[in-house]
């Protein structure tokens, strides 16, 4: 097992988490998709994305989602419905979107019935509310070639503006974030990995959506921590407190920072829903 050098991470996490004062360590996590963390909850926080914002199912990864419900007061409850390797697509649609392309070169999607997933977010009863957000980050399986994980530009911003419509019709407010990024260096830089970065900004000017722009934040947040240069090994030292065996998914300790840098993209753009951090 690999040394994960957690006296370092804690020192770096606390700096990005002075706006939303982190919970201790015996604090829970934010709950399972359809649990409430608090009796008291009147706020709900949906989620939907990927592997980068999803509980974990073993020890790492583990996504920023999953450590997001701690950093708010007891009146917010985080539903994390992330699952890892969907697509936009693939998580509204799975099991419906076929392994052909149409003639537009977008996967095939028959029948166009909605996973579980969102039908339970769109539930009168148990769904989304007046009141509540919902947080979307894709970008990461979406840019694949091939069915069913492949989406175009052009589909990629028709389902955000679905997702964000809505979230609207039912009061919910839609926040957009760009995919987080994964640790690459040039020399001592960390620089830029994901794409659908305009697609997101385009699909929110044209749904009236405000956007955290997690990609950037993200690879700022490892050239503070001075993750480069790194070899390819992400066993050890800082990169290696940071993220699994990869440079993609997060140990706990960057779950937790990432959570953070979301918090503070809260309070410094002014998201009402920062009224509730700690």
């Amino acid at each position: 097992m690999k040394k994960h050098f957690m006296a370092l991470a804690a020192l770096v996490v606390l700096p990005l988490l002075t706006a939303a004062s982190p919970a201790s360590a015996e604090e829970p996590a934010c709950a399972p998709a359809g649990t409430a963390t608090t009796q008291a909850a009147t706020v709900k926080v949906w989620l939907a994305g990927d592997s980068t914002m999803a509980d974990p199912r073993t020890s790492c990864p583990v996504g920023w989602g999953n450590r997001f419900g701690r950093l708010f007061t007891g009146d917010v409850t985080v539903v994390n419905s992330a699952v890892a390797g969907r697509s936009i697509q693939t998580w509204l649609y799975e099991g419906n979107v076929q392994n052909t392309k149409d003639t537009a070169g977008e996967c095939v999607v028959s029948p166009r019935t909605f996973h579980q997933r969102w039908q339970a977010m769109l539930d009168p009863a148990a769904g989304m509310k007046a009141g509540d957000y919902l947080m979307v980050q894709f970008g990461i399986n979406d840019g694949s070639r091939d069915c069913p994980r492949h989406v175009g530009s052009a589909r990629y911003k028709e389902l955000l503006a679905l997702m964000a419509r809505s979230a609207k019709d039912r009061g919910v407010t839609p926040i957009f974030l760009t995919p987080v990024s994964a640790i690459r260096c040039s020399g001592s830089t960390a620089v830029a990995t994901r794409g659908f970065l305009t697609e997101t900004f385009d699909a929110a000017r044209a749904a009236g959506v405000t956007v955290i722009d997690l990609h950037k934040l993200s690879y700022t947040l490892y050239n503070t921590l001075k993750l480069c240069p790194n070899d390819g090994d992400y066993t050890k030292g800082p990169v290696g407190a940071f993220f699994c065996d990869d440079h993609t998914h997060f140990e706990a300790s960057g779950a937790g920072q990432i959570a953070g840098v979301v918090a503070k993209a809260l309070r410094d753009q002014r998201i009402p829903l920062s009224n509730h951090l700690r």
